[in-house]
């Protein structure tokens, strides 16, 4: 990568095959404080139903960063975030046995033909439409048991959900109404015309459930998380990792956190040289914890600016949410708020308060009680600070949030500036909240 310019703005639309590969070639590199400006494929459903794409996803070929070497981190601020599809459908999920093997994310296998990860044909509209090149079979490791198709007003502030003409006469071309770019090579899942739900009205707020930084082995994209990725544990494919070769690979690049989204700021580990940004599964919309295990999935235009951190070595993504998405409890005080404590710290003998500034510890794990002590963890070892002094912090000055269950979460409070400026971050801090 030395070899290569160094450039201050790096366009990005080619994809991985659904395997972050740190072997791999990157993009870039692209400069301390320069630009990514990347146009995303749908995440989810449409790779889902696509099994040549082994990660269940289809996120953007990664970037390499100028000067970001392992142990330093990546600040990610994600400057702009625009929906370009005009539909998508999505829905809960059920898999078809027989159409993969252990793992239908990651391992789609041919009923037919036995053929793995096979190539696709879309044969007319539904459920049944996805067909193995090679033998005809039905070979989606996904159906519905309860879908949608959305449309969204063209200043893509709400979306409507659609009677089944309507569905179908999206479905019959879906790659123009869903925007997929050009290099993408998933199947649209409007294809399948879902619209069990008819006249439903959605508020959008897109954000991105991917975006981070490289893993440091080959894991499936939706996998790097501790949640999905508990699935490679001892698999029978050839993702299958141990326990604690995912702990120390993965990078929880994917968060499916609804506050991810345009202006928030979040740093990532670099477990490679030149951290690797990727990002993709763009949301038009998402309710706390996904619930229906999938939402909106989107193609959008993204603008992030990266920095170096260095020296900052992370296990996970630490989060700079918008001040209007922090719990109440965690928001910055105000002059007012800081005056009457000043009062009431005399009535009781001292004069001085502590100085906080908000930060969300993101934490994974295979469930959300595991998640939640993950965030914990990294949270006490990063601030110097025992894990129940932490957990006391969280419920007086934050609050515990569901990213996505089962195994997502934020671990947000209020954290004394002398611990951010001791990690190199508090100057994003300061500038984040206005402080």
């Amino acid at each position: 990568m030395g070899e290569q310019t160094c450039s201050g703005t790096v366009f990005v639309n080619t994809f991985t095959n659904g395997v972050l590969d740190p072997a791999k070639p990157m993009l870039g590199p692209v400069q301390d404080g320069g630009y990514i400006v990347a146009n995303t494929a749908p995440g989810c459903w449409g790779p889902m139903i696509t099994p040549a794409i082994r990660g269940g996803h289809e996120v953007t070929q990664p970037v390499y960063v100028e000067g970001a070497e392992v142990g330093d981190a990546i600040a990610i601020r994600i400057q702009s975030i625009r929906v370009t599809s005009i539909a998508t459908a999505s829905g809960n999920d059920q898999t078809v046995e027989g159409n993969f093997l252990g793992d239908p994310y990651c391992a789609g296998k041919c009923p037919g033909c036995g053929t793995m990860y096979p190539e696709t044909r879309i044969h007319g509209i539904g459920q049944s439409a996805i067909r193995c090149v090679n033998c005809g079979a039905d070979v989606t490791p996904f159906k519905f048991t309860n879908g949608y198709t959305i449309a969204f007003d063209e200043e893509r502030k709400l979306g409507v959900t659609l009677p089944q003409q309507a569905a179908e006469q999206i479905a019959r071309d879906g790659r123009s109404y869903m925007a997929t770019p050009e290099n993408s090579i998933q199947n649209p899942i409007v294809t399948f015309a879902p619209h069990d739900i008819v006249g439903a009205v959605a508020r959008m707020r897109p954000f991105l459930g991917q975006i981070g930084t490289t893993p440091s082995r080959p894991l499936p994209d939706s996998h790097n998380a501790g949640d999905f990725g508990f699935f490679l544990i001892g698999a029978p494919h050839e993702y299958a990792v141990t326990a604690e070769e995912l702990n120390e690979a993965k990078t929880d690049g994917h968060m499916d956190i609804s506050r991810v989204r345009e202006g928030a700021i979040l740093i990532c580990p670099v477990k490679v040289p030149g951290g690797g940004v990727y990002l993709g599964d763009m949301h038009a919309l998402q309710g706390d914890g996904e619930i229906a295990g999938h939402t909106c999935d989107v193609s959008g235009i993204v603008t992030l600016q990266v920095h170096v951190v260095k020296g900052l070595k992370i296990d996970g993504p630490i989060l700079l949410p918008n001040e209007e998405d922090l719990p109440f409890l965690a928001k910055p005080l105000s002059d007012e708020e800081k005056r009457r404590a000043l009062v009431e710290a005399a009535k009781w003998g001292f004069s001085e308060i502590e100085e906080t500034a908000p930060v969300a510890f993101v934490g994974t794990g295979e469930n959300l009680n595991a998640a939640t002590d993950n965030a914990l963890r990294r949270a006490a070892g990063l601030l110097e600070m025992t894990v129940p002094e932490v957990m006391n912090r969280a419920t007086i000055t934050g609050s515990i949030e569901i990213g996505r269950h089962p195994g997502v979460v934020t671990a947000t409070f209020r954290v004394p500036v002398d611990r951010l400026e001791r990690l190199g971050i508090l100057s994003y801090v300061r500038e984040q909240y206005c402080l």
